[in-house]
């Protein structure tokens, strides 16, 4: 079966968990954890990727992007009015929930089951390492989530909530084994091949640095926690493997039509509007460095790059021009990423600035900008005129290079990574120019610092713990 064939099969999984947040089957923690044994492992795998991708590029894309300020509301429109006031309920939450623990999560179980055997090592490891993507990315927006009990099938409905500290050290746990199973000397039938595996092609080599720098990713979550020497002594001991990082953007193609678009574009050509535009929050700091980015990032708009301050819609005419998101981060073909290179060397630059990591931190700091302006197509003498800049040198005390470090670290991340921009604005305070929206119905110190825990589990599971407030910080956030 062609690859692209194959990606329209596995999208509609994911359009379908979507489109149907009412089913029970979808909602369900507990559903069926190893409702799909009976197909091969060549299109499980697929299948926990596309809907892990999706959710991270649609769901979590667009509240990270509204809350880490790259996109705000135009003033045409309502689409997106809740998420800037900081209003949004227990029920915008139910499909990222449903889709990774009805997909993403009880496929994996079907993985792991044939880590015995060694024609399906690779895959089982595979499977690994996305179980801990996926409760990373549910833990670090929810706080406080189903583990030991979830995915147990119709045995337990009411799973109970486990402490989010325990839920990171399963997730390292599970990276450790994820790696441990990878065998990159075997042959085919024993690796997956690009049609099996849609971000890495079956290369277990580039494998165990995605693991590496996952792993890196997640320990530096909980740096400013109580937990920080288990995070000097994990990525300490990272370096040690061998394996290296990941030095190129880990991400899922989408080559367009019909169930293989970008899934945020898929929207806007079902609504025939564009109701995301430019936040005058990240524009007003691209301008003031002089940023080459800035042109790839938005579009012009009647000759100039304009925005709108974060939730300021009902301040602006309904017909302002501001610049909308720019074809490389809001477009058809636009991959969805999972991690990128520029994430990978400034999560490497931070662990050494902090004396945790090996290598040089201006050295790894430059080339997370470099990474940046090599995805965005910008040219090496313009990422070396911009890196020249007093401004943008990794200068001054060590709290100063760290606030350098993540600020860079969130230009790069402009409508591509917000929600990993929002987890680093939540755990250090970075950047520090970030602004209440101006549709904020939060007290005046107050902003969104969770997802709230969806409808469902309100409504269905016995040991639901009670509902959290959206300005409620989860564990790790500590600042």
């Amino acid at each position: 079966m062609k690859r692209n064939q194959f990606k329209s099969i596995i999208a509609g999984l994911a359009v379908a968990a979507i489109m149907l947040p009412g089913c029970k089957d979808f909602l369900d923690v507990n559903e069926s954890p190893n409702s799909t044994t009976k197909a091969n492992p060549q299109q499980i795998l697929p299948s926990i990727q596309a809907a892990v991708a999706h959710v991270q590029n649609y769901h979590y894309l667009q509240f990270g992007n509204f809350w880490a300020q790259y996109w705000t509301q135009s003033p045409n429109a309502s689409q997106f009015r809740s998420i800037d006031a900081y209003s949004s309920g227990p029920s915008d939450f139910d499909r990222p929930w449903a889709i990774l623990y009805g997909n993403s999560l009880a496929d994996t179980d079907s993985l792991i089951n044939l880590s015995h055997l060694t024609k399906y090592k690779n895959w089982a490891a595979i499977a690994y390492i996305f179980r801990a993507y996926s409760f990373q990315m549910l833990t670090d927006g929810f706080g406080d989530i189903p583990l030991t009990e979830a995915l147990q099938g119709r045995g337990n409905r009411s799973p109970k909530y486990d402490p989010q500290r325990q839920v990171y050290d399963s997730i390292f746990a599970w990276i450790t084994k994820g790696t441990a199973l990878m065998d990159n000397t075997l042959d085919e039938p024993y690796l997956p091949t690009e049609t099996d595996d849609l971000i890495l092609a079956g290369d277990m080599d580039e494998w165990k640095k995605f693991a590496n720098t996952l792993k890196l990713r997640a320990y530096l979550r909980i740096s400013e926690t109580a937990d920080s020497v288990k995070s000097k002594a994990g990525i300490l001991a990272i370096q040690q493997n061998g394996f290296g990082y990941l030095t190129s953007n880990a991400q899922l193609v989408n080559p367009g039509g019909g169930g293989n678009m970008f899934p945020i574009w898929e929207e806007v050509l079902t609504l025939q509007i564009r109701n995301q535009t430019a936040s005058s929050t990240v524009m007003d700091k691209l301008k003031s460095y002089n940023d080459p980015r800035l042109g790839r990032l938005f579009n012009l708009n009647t000759g100039a790059y304009t925005s709108i301050p974060q939730g300021g819609f009902n301040d602006v005419p309904s017909n302002f021009p501001g610049s909308r998101p720019g074809a490389r981060t809001l477009g058809e073909l636009v991959p969805s990423k999972l991690i990128t290179a520029a994430e990978s060397y400034f999560l490497r630059a931070e662990a050494a600035l902090r004396g945790w990591g090996s290598g040089s931190a201006a050295a790894l700091y430059e080339a997370g900008i470099r990474a940046s302006f090599e995805t965005l197509e910008l040219t090496e003498a313009e990422a070396d005129t911009y890196i020249a800049q007093p401004a943008v040198a990794l200068t001054g005390n060590r709290a100063q290079q760290l606030e350098k470090i993540i600020t860079q670290k969130y230009f790069a991340a402009t409508g591509m990574q917000g929600f990993e921009s929002w987890c680093d604005y939540r755990r250090l305070g970075y950047p520090t120019f970030l602004v209440r929206s101006a549709a904020s119905v939060l007290g005046v110190n107050s902003r969104p610092l969770r997802f709230v825990y969806p409808q469902a589990e309100l409504t269905r599971n016995a040991n639901f713990p009670g509902l959290k407030r959206i300005d409620e910080r989860v564990w790790w956030d500590v600042q």
